[in-house]
């Protein structure tokens, strides 16, 4: 195979693999809830995290809590069957509300970005989100929103 034949074919498939990933990604829905928000934050039930397909199990890696009593949403990233990370959608740098995609969220204001524990990567915001603490009873998430 000569060189021009071999970089053709290696870019074919390359887009041919991006596309797919990027259609394979979007083939869940955002999942938007209300949670029940109760005296100390809000609780949510762990099965909210799950997507049945074909007999099977899989799990969204975050889902997005949005109530009435607050101000901004809170993206609740599953980091592992026992981790989660509640973040305030709020950029630190302008008070814009963020959007998530995939395993971060970003500022469609001015392009900050932060990763699913809320750290930045990307600025112009110099300092991570607020989150929240999360606890685990049984079946159930617990946000404590007290440091609101």
């Amino acid at each position: 195979m000569d060189r021009r034949k071999f970089i053709r074919n290696s870019c074919t498939a390359c887009l041919t693999a991006t596309a797919l990933g990027g259609i394979l990604s979007s083939c869940t829905a955002t999942k938007y809830i209300s949670g029940k928000l109760g005296k100390d934050g809000l609780s949510v039930d762990m099965t909210e995290f799950e997507i049945k397909q074909k007999g099977k199990t899989a799990h969204r890696s975050f889902i997005i809590i949005r109530n009435d009593a607050l101000q901004y949403p809170i993206c609740v990233y599953r980091i592992s069957e026992k981790e989660y990370s509640a973040l305030w959608m709020s950029c630190t740098h302008q008070g814009t509300e963020l959007q998530a995609s995939g395993d971060f969220l970003q500022c469609t204001a001015h392009g900050s970005e932060f990763d699913n524990k809320g750290t930045v990567k990307n600025g112009p915001a110099d300092r991570n989100l607020r989150n929240f603490p999360v606890s685990i009873s049984g079946n159930q998430l617990f946000i404590d929103l007290r440091a609101i």
